[in-house]
């Protein structure tokens, strides 16, 4: 038996739509198990040590990218926010950072929760919602907070909690796709182009009519940021935010993800994802369970 805390629609406003060093759109996994995690640190802070968030799953809802295409323009531009006028009446100079509007549902795996304390848990973590930012956008509202209490071996109990969370896209990991690609001579950044790219092949008919048909990997596969790998080694710089802890400069990790239906999961841990840490590789990474 296993218990999960459910987060019903969660409205976010302006959240970070940087998925990837390379890509806009959906906010990586990191962003959402560092707000997890967030959450957890206030439980644990304010008398209720017990409590630990284990795995999260999301399920998105709606999304809405800020970008705009006129009429005639061949690529999307972003919708940014400028800088109020300065005393010259210029507009001051600011990144373009790619935002977006989104409702989603948060699945977590806690440990140290029971009878005795689940009210106060349920309560706290609704207080608590209100004063956080999740993706760096700010929550607008959410619905309601329970608890459930999974047999993961009985399929009718993990169908009920699978359609809480519908209708929606749960994102997992397609590693195996990169791995693919790669074992057949293909990089890295070339296996993420070959398995999200759209090609459309023409074929002429007896009467010299193309018809032409779209090909593409199947499934819904976008690139993902799941973490950072260390480039270099363990150590104190001057002014680090955080004098007690080594620093090291780290680049993201890109992987291949897939958004797939509640419905088509057969269990909930296929759908969870978790930190992970590599020291021998100097990885520090989001894992899906699958």
């Amino acid at each position: 038996m296993k218990t999960y805390l459910l987060i019903h629609r969660i409205r976010i406003q302006n959240a970070n739509a940087m998925s990837s060093p390379y890509t806009i759109g959906f906010p990586a996994m990191t962003a959402w198990l560092g707000a997890v995690h967030a959450l957890q640190r206030s439980v644990q802070q304010n008398g209720l040590e017990r409590v630990s968030m284990l795995k999260t799953a999301v399920s998105c809802h709606t999304f809405h990218l800020h970008t705009y295409r006129g009429k005639g323009d061949a690529f999307q531009s972003i919708i940014g926010t400028a800088n109020p006028l300065n005393k010259d009446g210029e507009r001051p100079s600011f990144i373009e950072e790619a935002r977006c509007h989104l409702e989603i549902s948060l699945l977590i795996e806690v440990a140290g929760v029971d009878g005795d304390n689940k009210n106060e848990v349920i309560d706290f973590v609704q207080s608590q919602l209100h004063r956080m930012k999740m993706a760096g956008g700010d929550i607008l509202s959410f619905r309601h907070i329970e608890l459930l209490f999974v047999d993961a071996n009985d399929l009718t109990q993990v169908r009920a909690c699978l359609r809480k969370l519908m209708p929606g896209y749960v994102l997992v990991e397609r590693r195996d796709l990169m791995t693919a690609a790669m074992n057949n001579e293909n990089d890295a950044l070339g296996a993420v182009l070959d398995s999200t790219k759209v090609s459309y092949v023409g074929k002429a008919d007896e009467t010299g009519n193309v018809q032409w048909r779209a090909e593409k990997a199947p499934g819904w596969i976008v690139p993902i940021a799941v973490g950072f790998h260390g480039i270099s080694e363990l150590g104190k710089v001057p002014n680090q935010r955080d004098e007690t802890q080594e620093h090291r400069f780290a680049e993201s990790v890109v992987t291949l993800g897939e958004f797939k239906m509640p419905y088509r999961f057969q269990s909930l841990d296929e759908m969870m994802w978790s930190y992970s840490t590599d020291l021998d590789q100097d990885l520090y990474v989001c894992k899906n369970q699958q």
